[in-house]
């Protein structure tokens, strides 16, 4: 082929409103618009991808309007969050620049609510879930001028209501192309994690123990399956995916990221697969593959406890080994009857003993569980937060943490949210402004005042055990442990630790007002920190 073919301009959004504050994880990388480059641009065509994170947003905006001149088309994708606002921003941009341009959206919040977007009248079609093959027959119909009616896996507005055309199947990895990452200038985004702010502000992104000193690291985040074969209540995927998974071979994922890792020189790769361990035989073939390479590649995936407690002692230590120094898990609850109602295998106690296996062989958790689900009693919510204080207490390594249950669009319980009294967003700039920390009280009346002080406080009590409030382990620290550690009954065993709570809040604001000379100087963080178990680093969350 002489010379390119059409050009096509893809627009990452924001992920935060940088009105509200900077996004602190630098290394996530536009991996939902470089899946779906990957065939045109092996076809032959220009793709221009822009990634709105790199920019203050009015930058991003621009680049983009400047990339859609003689454009064939733009597109855009969003999950939750500021995405959705900010990828409507910058279409309405695109349009009221260039009106005729053909302008197409995809990803998981249009996937579940595409009547919200099409109605605009911004958008020519949504791509309903798996988007690469759909996208390159969208280029394909934009480019011969054919009805868009011919593509299986849109939704699109005629009449004034949505139709959609056929379903389209799921594809297994072999139908599908490696990311093309020659796409990407990775040295912008090593230089913007290395940078001071994101180096000294908790939560941009767990170091490995190599890097508990402080020393600054590079990561990349990296996708190798598609789907979850679970059928969670809670989560939007049973409703794209109907319970199927679709994964890249282990060989396939080692050839890649190996030959990554040596072309651009990262630290850790952070997995973002909905469920990175569902293959027990492909996590242990990618480990032993890795050592066999003679590589030890940092990394961590999001797991379920189930895959933890499949694998043998021999295998977990082997995935210590290759790199594996941090999972993440979905634990939910700590009572087995809303497990059941969650649409989860009830496991008793079994969150708790997967992540001592872990700790074991040195693998640190960040575990998240969930109170305030659909027709949860009090009960539920209080199981779980005591399961959550006595694995803080058992793994001090581990980072569990009580969200708030977050209707999200396309769950089953979803519906039952509403019914209940939860009140969704209307417009893309709500649901812009929605699940920011995913701290708000989305759903008032769904937890227990009682409880979400419980929440609060077990909160404050673990920051501290932790390491994370003041970056060092002192007589607060030990005492916020001794707290965790109560044997007696949960509720009556706190009222005195509410007021070391409100203690160390005025204590900590007059620290920070001594000047540097009496002590309270860097509020930096320090890495280091002691627990029973020996030395390892405290696990901050983002």
């Amino acid at each position: 082929m002489v010379g390119r073919r059409a050009k096509l301009v893809l627009y990452s959004p924001h992920h935060l409103d940088t009105k509200v504050g900077m996004c602190v994880t630098k290394h996530y990388l536009p991996l939902a618009l470089l899946s779906i480059a990957g065939l045109p641009d092996r076809d032959g065509y220009e793709v221009v991808l822009i990634d709105g994170n790199l920019y203050p947003e009015e930058e991003g905006h621009r680049r983009v309007l400047e990339a859609c001149e003689g454009a064939l088309l733009y597109a855009t994708t969003g999950i939750l969050g500021y995405q959705v606002a900010d990828g409507l921003h910058c279409t309405q941009k695109v349009k009221q620049r260039f009106p005729n341009l053909p302008a197409f959206l995809g990803g998981w919040f249009a996937s579940t609510l595409p009547e919200l977007s099409l109605s605009t009248g911004l958008y020519e079609a949504i791509a309903v879930g798996q988007g690469e093959v759909t996208f390159r027959e969208i280029v394909a119909a934009v480019e011969a001028g054919t009805p868009l009616e011919g593509v299986h896996g849109l939704a699109l507005w005629r009449d004034g209501g949505v139709v959609f055309t056929t379903r389209r199947p799921m594809l297994g990895w072999e139908q599908l192309p490696n990311y093309p990452w020659h796409l990407l200038d990775f040295a912008t985004y090593a230089g913007r994690q290395k940078d001071e702010f994101t180096r000294r502000v908790n939560g941009a992104l767990p170091p490995p123990p190599a890097f508990a000193d402080g020393r600054p690291y590079t990561a990349i985040a990296y996708c190798s399956s598609y789907g979850c074969p679970l059928a969670c209540t809670f989560c939007c995927s049973d409703a794209i995916c109907q319970r199927h998974w679709m994964a890249m071979p282990a060989e396939r994922m080692l050839d890649d990221i190996c030959e990554l890792e040596q072309r651009w020189g990262f630290d850790i790769v952070a997995f973002y697969d909905a469920n990175w361990g569902v293959d027990r035989r492909r996590a242990v073939a990618f480990a032993r593959g890795l050592l066999e390479r003679g590589k030890r590649l940092n990394y961590y995936p999001f797991l379920q406890a189930e895959s933890v407690l499949g694998w043998s002692q021999d295998e977990l230590e082997t995935l210590a080994a290759s790199g594996l120094y941090m999972a993440v898990l979905g634990a939910e609850s700590g009572s087995d009857e809303t497990l059941r109602a969650i649409g989860k295998p009830p496991r008793g106690d079994g969150n708790l003993e997967a992540v001592k296996r872990l700790d074991r062989v040195g693998i640190s958790a960040r575990v998240s569980y969930v109170i305030g689900f659909p027709d949860e009693d009090q009960a539920s919510m209080l199981a779980t937060i005591d399961q959550c204080r006595r694995m803080a207490v058992a793994c001090p390594s581990a980072g569990p943490t009580v969200w708030p249950y977050v209707p999200i669009p396309g769950a089953q319980s979803y519906g039952r949210a509403i019914e209940l009294g939860f009140r969704p967003p209307r417009t893309h700039e709500e649901w812009g402004a929605f699940l920011h920390f995913k701290l708000g009280d989305w759903w008032p009346g769904a937890i227990p005042p009682n409880v979400r002080r419980l929440r609060n406080l077990y909160e404050h009590f673990v920051t501290l055990v932790n390491g994370t409030a003041r970056g060092k382990v002192g007589v607060w620290e030990r005492r916020a442990l001794r707290r965790l550690g109560s044997d007696q009954d949960f509720e009556r065993a706190w009222p005195l630790g509410r007021l070391e709570a409100k203690s160390f809040q005025l204590y900590d604001r007059l620290e920070r007002r001594l000047p540097h000379w009496m002590g309270a100087g860097s509020r930096t963080v320090e890495r280091g920190w002691k627990t029973r178990a020996g030395t390892r680093p405290p696990v901050p969350r983002g």
